[in-house]
């Protein structure tokens, strides 16, 4: 009757004793004592299973290029995009190939199964475009890859940007990017999203601008892309990732501006270890703290997913690509120490994200597909707590990584290895 039964799972809703029933790839049955029928078992003795996480927010043309061509030594993010200025006429399609493919294995090792990574589209040759609709393909087996056109360096500011952002998404690109706040004025930074959110419009297409990404309060970007959300009716497909400069902004603007992003079905993506770090750089004390209002944002009901946005790039020196590591610093830094805060911390870095990508198939549930990990925790707060070991790794009810502590087996779609995190492999 089945595949395989994962038998005595504890789900993050907080169910026990729950068995899931896994046929041709997809679940089929999650209840208490499914009927043995000789099928494979795995017994997850009372531990957490959870759908995959889900990365909203990620650079992978640029990861794992720590060093290349030099390390920032000031730890900024202008200085971060001045290596990436210099570091890209040096790139090949290869290397970007090599470094992503890299990547990829350390995300399902961590029970990683969904990434939206940011491309940058400002390179007339546009090779890390080219490469990563190519790595999307090669991994598509056990890792969903959506990718957004980028312009790093403003699609106004730069020459010949909307051409080229227009031209990746011809190639295959999913999601129109934006960084209005990068743009030389505040007017060229609402033209700007005015621009691309009418592109995405005329093209059915998903939105997902770096918007706000600054310390100045009277940067306010999301209020456009609120309202251009609004006026082209495309509620539920548009995101504003980073929002930093909402910890800045006063709070009776803030008292109108997220009633806006609920009314207009705009998501919000908080990056916790990259804001945290880059934010506030200019304060001496009382530092702020970087992160936009995630608390506030998840209770007027707008979606807030976490991203891990970079790891060892130009912009950020550390990272494994674990999610649980992404939410810990959320719940610190937001102080969402609370149970049900606690809880909305793990799912923003699952359920939510997995909703902003309009991923289909996602949960666990009779239809979903048996993507899954099982967690070395009883439930999601000690999964965090915990960073908890993933013990297995299910894509369509095939186990691709397995093993425990910082070591994982992996074999995708056929091409068996091993992944450790004590190192840059």
């Amino acid at each position: 009757m089945f595949d395989l039964i994962i038998r005595h799972a504890t789900l993050p809703d907080g169910r026990k004793d729950i068995d899931i029933g896994i046929t041709g790839g997809r679940i089929v049955a999650v209840e208490h004592g499914l009927p043995d029928a000789g099928e494979a078992t795995i017994n997850a003795a009372g531990n957490l299973v959870s759908p995959p996480f889900v990365d909203a927010h990620f650079h992978m043309d640029a990861t794992l290029s720590l060093g290349l061509p030099r390390l920032n030594q000031s730890g900024t993010l202008l200085e971060g995009i001045q290596l990436w200025g210099e570091l890209k006429p040096h790139l090949t399609q290869e290397a970007i190939m090599e470094r992503a493919l890299r990547y990829c294995d350390w995300a399902v090792a961590r029970g990683l199964l969904a990434i939206r990574s940011h491309v940058d589209i400002c390179d007339p040759r546009l090779l890390a475009v080219d490469a990563l609709l190519e790595v999307k393909k090669r991994v598509k087996p056990y890792l969903d890859l959506q990718l957004v056109a980028f312009p790093q360096d403003g699609v106004l500011r730069s020459a010949g940007a909307f051409d080229l952002l227009k031209t990746a998404l011809d190639r295959g690109v999913d999601v129109v990017g934006g960084i209005p706040h990068f743009e030389r004025t505040m007017a060229d930074g609402a033209a700007s999203v005015k621009l691309l959110c009418e592109l995405a419009a005329e093209r059915g297409l998903l939105v997902d601008m770096h918007c706000d990404e600054t310390d100045d309060p009277m940067s306010r970007h999301i209020e456009t892309l609120s309202a251009e959300a609004h006026r082209l009716g495309m509620q539920g497909r548009v995101t504003g990732s980073h929002l930093t400069s909402m910890h800045s902004m006063d709070n009776y603007y803030v008292s109108k501006l997220i009633p806006l992003m609920a009314e207009a079905g705009v998501a919000a993506i908080a990056n916790p270890l990259i804001n945290i770090t880059i934010q506030g750089r200019h304060d001496t004390y009382p530092k702020r703290r970087g992160m936009t209002r995630v608390p506030e944002l998840m209770k007027a009901g707008v979606p807030v997913a976490f991203g891990h946005d970079c790891v060892m790039d130009p912009w950020y020196s550390m990272g494994s690509g674990d999610m649980l590591d992404v939410a810990t610093m959320a719940l610190h830094v937001g102080q969402m120490t609370g149970q049900d805060a606690m809880r909305a911390c793990f799912q923003s870095v699952t359920e939510t994200p997995a909703k902003i990508l309009h991923l289909e198939g996602y949960g666990i549930a009779p239809g979903c597909n048996a993507d899954l990990v099982l967690l070395d925790a009883g439930d999601p707060i000690e999964a965090i707590r915990l960073k908890a070991a993933r013990l297995k790794v299910l894509r369509r009810g095939k186990v691709v990584a397995e093993g425990p502590g910082g070591a994982m087996r992996l074999d995708l779609a056929g091409r068996p290895g091993e992944v450790t995190f004590h190192h840059q492999a």
